[in-house]
């Protein structure tokens, strides 16, 4: 019934030439596994990554008694268990359900929504967009044409503040009042009611997925269209509980309200940094994007838990007075910890592909730009925006930004790259 799938190539087009996808998405899913050096690999969904109480419990359980005891968590705030053994596909996805971690099984896969982590608990947002990502989501498990969405499509619900703006979207909403938000899609912008919000994202999906078709290549992200597709954001006005936007034109029932907006610009602001969101709520980060079963649930107790594009939790519901036991568990509580901003890769000897062990290797340097380390060219779960590469060279040591350092001199490169001034990559 649960399939590992094997890694798909995906040749690169001739310069200038639009992408073409010949194959099918084969990213993972929960019930779609991925094999890796080091056992199955699981990737849960979590919209705007969120989990109560209960499913914090059940990630942890799961993780012990299936996986290799450690949570990953990814650039869009979603979950990795990696080292799943053979043929435990079935009870994982019972887990899951049971917990209510698998709403769908036709689209568990395309629940990619990330949003504005402190939304709703430090005052500094114009609306709470957790309350779209959870309309959003029943939208579209909802809908039967969703699940043809690429598992690698992304919904970005951002509050005002500019946090995930920069996090690449394929469909963007950005709220700018209570009453009103605008609906970004391939470089052009609708003001819509924030009442309408979460409609209107899946409605630009169905645009997206309607241009996608007419181009016939295979385009699973927006940025992968070909120019001259026909993408226009205006047609979500037309789009209803219909199979495509040609036939919503036929529609006689009511239109969504959007009016476009001449040269839109995306807010940008920086991530919430570790520490106190708020009188009731603390953001942690995961040493290097991971966080033990005994992590995870020392994150407990919590009113929620949200997952963060950032590798790090959101703890709804503590105060300051959590942080000293959540520093005892290993976790990073405070912006100057020279670990804020660090990642890495799997690496070594999760990964077939890596020349190093990555994690093994990773030193902080000083606090300052983001670092991620990788075993390799695919440079797997980097940062957007402006970071520090370190990249994993042929024959041992790494490349600083693109500079050879040997292994011994790793912490001074990178203190140096993480604090020098430089322009945006």
């Amino acid at each position: 019934m649960l399939a590992a799938m094997p890694p798909v190539p995906t040749p690169k087009p001739a310069p200038g030439a639009p992408r073409v996808r010949e194959r099918g998405d084969a990213c993972p899913g929960a019930l779609r596994l991925h094999s890796a050096d080091d056992g199955h690999l699981a990737r849960l969904r979590l919209p705007a990554g969120r989990l109560t109480a209960r499913q914090v419990e059940v990630l942890a359980d799961a993780a012990e008694a299936l996986g290799d005891g450690r949570i990953s968590v990814t650039s869009r705030g979603n979950a990795e268990l990696r080292g799943l053994a053979d043929g435990c596909g079935a009870e994982l996805a019972a887990l899951l359900a049971e917990a209510g971690l698998l709403p769908s099984a036709t689209h568990e896969r395309v629940r990619n929504i990330v949003a504005s982590p402190a939304a709703g608990l430090d005052g500094l947002g114009a609306a709470d967009v957790q309350l779209w990502a959870r309309e959003l989501d029943e939208r579209l498990c909802a809908a039967p044409w969703a699940a043809a969405l690429s598992g690698r499509f992304l919904f970005v619900l951002d509050d005002g503040r500019g946090d995930v703006t920069g996090l690449g979207g394929d469909v963007t909403l950005v709220a700018v009042d209570p009453r009103t938000a605008l609906l970004h899609l391939g470089g052009r912008a609708v003001r819509v009611a924030a009442a309408d919000a979460p409609r209107a994202a899946l409605a630009a999906a169905r645009v997206f997925l309607s241009a996608a078709r007419a181009a016939g290549t295979g385009a699973w992200r927006v940025r992968e269209l070909p120019e001259g597709s026909g993408l226009d954001v205006r047609d979500v006005r037309d789009v209803r509980d219909v199979r495509d936007v040609r036939d919503a034109r036929r529609d006689g029932r009511e239109a969504l309200a959007a009016e476009e907006v001449s040269e839109p610009a995306l807010p940008q602001g920086p991530p919430p940094a570790p520490g106190p969101l708020g009188p009731a709520a603390l953001h942690v980060l995961a040493p290097l994007g991971r966080l033990t079963a005994a992590q995870l649930r020392a994150l407990l107790p919590a009113d929620e838990v949200r997952l963060t594009p950032w590798r790090g939790a959101v703890v709804v519901g503590a105060g300051p007075d959590r942080t000293p036991a959540l520093d005892a568990a290993g976790l990073i509580t405070r912006p100057d910890s020279p670990w804020a901003g660090v990642s890495a890769c799997t690496g070594r000897p999760g990964c077939a592909k890596s020349l190093a062990d990555v994690r093994a290797d990773a030193v902080p340097g000083r606090p300052g730009l983001p670092v991620h380390y990788s075993g390799c060219e695919r440079r797997c779960g980097h940062p957007h925006g402006d970071w520090v590469d370190v990249l994993a060279a042929p024959g041992g040591g790494y490349l600083v930004d693109g500079a050879p350092v040997p292994r011994t001199d790793l912490a001074p490169a990178v203190t140096t790259a993480r604090t020098a001034p430089r322009t945006t990559r």
